[in-house]
């Protein structure tokens, strides 16, 4: 029966030693002047731990200003693309470009782009 206690204490502190251990190198460096290699650990361990997480937020903030999300002009396909910048339809492979948040057509100077209008026979008829 007192088996089975030992063993459950022995399981419960057999990690409590590691650390017992490294906090008595600490104050022994500490002690005799060496306090600034316990110092530089840390930092360098909190910088591990606060580099990846800046990194995430810095990342989304990125990702927020320049991902557009909109619909081709030609087909109406709804894809992502970079701000300030030209790429096909996937879709259609329209030459596009985004400008002030939409997506829009890449054509030479001096070209006039017309939106077509469908009107019914039954329409026409009914003005004559």
């Amino acid at each position: 029966m007192n088996d089975n206690f030992t063993r459950l204490l022995q399981y419960n502190t057999s990690g409590i030693s590691c650390w017992l251990t490294l906090i008595l190198v600490a104050f022994l460096l500490g002690s005799i002047g060496l306090g600034w290699v316990v110092n530089g650990f840390l930092i360098l361990v909190a910088l591990l731990i606060i580099t990846p997480i800046l990194a995430l937020v810095g990342l989304q903030w990125w990702l927020k200003r320049n991902l557009v999300q909109d619909r081709c002009p030609v087909c109406s396909y709804e894809f992502t693309g970079f701000n300030n910048a030209e790429f096909r339809c996937p879709n259609c492979s329209e030459p596009l470009k985004v400008e002030a948040g939409h997506f829009s057509r890449i054509t030479p100077p001096g070209t006039i782009d017309v939106d077509a209008i469908e009107v019914s026979v039954q329409q026409l008829e009914e003005e004559k």
